[in-house]
């Protein structure tokens, strides 16, 4: 009866750690903007690691908090959270990253490329990139619609005024910032603030320097 009683608690164990082990997987760098349930501000955002398997899904911010969300049924995208409550998956950022809605707050995770721009010196002097190939096109007093390529580099999106002559636009990989006063385009990784392009540019004259 002792063997017995021992083996059963052993397998009581064991079938306690599977969910962990089963949780564990690989993690990717992400981006993670954290917002209150019915808030469209964001209480935080940064750096955040995440990873998948197995239907099992844990998301750890810069902060040190950790989200673990486990499948809930057979509906894909359905969970409990590591305190037993519903959390849905929901699509909307295409393939920039994920939405995940929790009871009180909801989460979006932006994928950062594998692979991000490299800066191309035009002159050694000054260490700035190559001037890439860039189209704007004004919709209305307020918004320019932006294409800048170069090499494997590429932004598509809208530049929005912000104040004065200054217009900023994202994709969530990148942040271009176009001075329409002073004839300037700087692009930045979003996540790391990392200059990858600096250079003149003017929608007045149709972008010729």
């Amino acid at each position: 009866m002792r063997l017995k009683n021992s083996l059963l608690a052993v397998a009581v164990s064991i079938a306690s750690l599977s969910p962990a082990m089963t949780a564990k997987a690989d993690t990717v760098n992400a981006r993670c903007d954290v917002y209150p349930k019915g808030e469209d501000r964001a209480k935080s955002s940064g750096a955040c690691t995440f990873s998948q398997r197995q239907g099992f899904v844990s998301i750890q911010l810069k902060n040190g908090r950790r989200y673990e969300l486990r499948p809930r049924g057979n509906q894909p995208g359905t969970y409990l959270d590591q305190n037993g409550r519903a959390a849905y998956r929901q699509s909307g950022l295409g393939n920039k990253g994920q939405i995940y809605r929790l009871a009180n707050e909801s989460i979006y995770v932006y994928w950062i490329p594998t692979a991000s721009p490299k800066p191309k010196p035009a002159n050694p002097n000054t260490m700035q990139s190559a001037t890439p190939i860039t189209q704007m096109t004004s919709r209305n007093a307020n918004e320019i619609a932006a294409t800048i390529t170069e090499a494997e580099f590429k932004f598509s999106g809208i530049l929005k005024r912000t104040s004065g002559n200054m217009f900023v636009g994202s994709d969530g990989r990148v942040r271009v910032m176009y001075d329409r006063g002073t004839a300037r385009v700087v692009i930045i990784n979003e996540v790391t603030g990392t200059e990858f392009y600096n250079y003149q540019f003017s929608d007045v004259n149709e972008g010729g320097l």
